[in-house]
C-alpha cells in the first residue's frame, strides 16, 4: 500500500467534496455579493500559474484537486460576473436591505428599539 498516494486521493476527496457546498449555493441563489472581484480574479490567475508547476509532475491526485479548484473557481468567477447586476444580492440591495443581512431587516429599521 502506498501511504503518500492513499493520503493524496483521500485529500483530493475532502477538498473536492468541500467545495460542493459552496457551488451548490452559489450556482442555487445566484448570490454572490460576498464575494470579491479581486479575490476572484487572482485566484484564477493563480490557478493559471500554478499549472505550470502542477502538470510537470507526475500524473496523481495533485492533477486531479488542481483541476478542481481551476473549475471551481473559474465558475465562481463567471458566475460572478455574469449574476452581479441579477442575483439575490443585487434585489435584496435594490428592496432597501443591507447587503449581507440573513434576517432581511430593512436598513431604515435597523438599531430601533420597537
Amino acid at each position: 500500500m502506498n501511504i503518500p498516494l492513499l493520503a493524496g486521493t483521500l485529500s483530493t476527496v475532502l477538498f473536492a467534496v468541500g467545495m460542493l457546498p459552496m457551488l451548490v449555493k452559489a450556482a442555487r441563489t445566484r448570490d454572490l455579493a460576498s464575494y470579491s472581484l479581486g479575490n476572484l480574479v487572482l485566484s484564477n490567475l493563480a490557478n493559471a500559474v500554478h499549472c505550470v508547476y502542477v502538470y510537470n509532475l507526475p500524473a496523481g491526485p495533485i492533477w486531479v484537486l488542481h483541476l478542481a479548484y481551476v473549475l471551481a473557481s473559474a465558475l465562481m468567477l463567471a458566475w460572478w460576473l455574469r449574476y452581479r447586476e441579477t442575483g439575490a444580492g443585487a434585489r435584496n440591495t435594490a428592496a432597501g436591505r443591507q447587503e449581507g443581512s440573513a434576517a432581511g431587516i430593512p436598513a431604515r429599521t435597523t438599531g430601533e428599539q420597537p
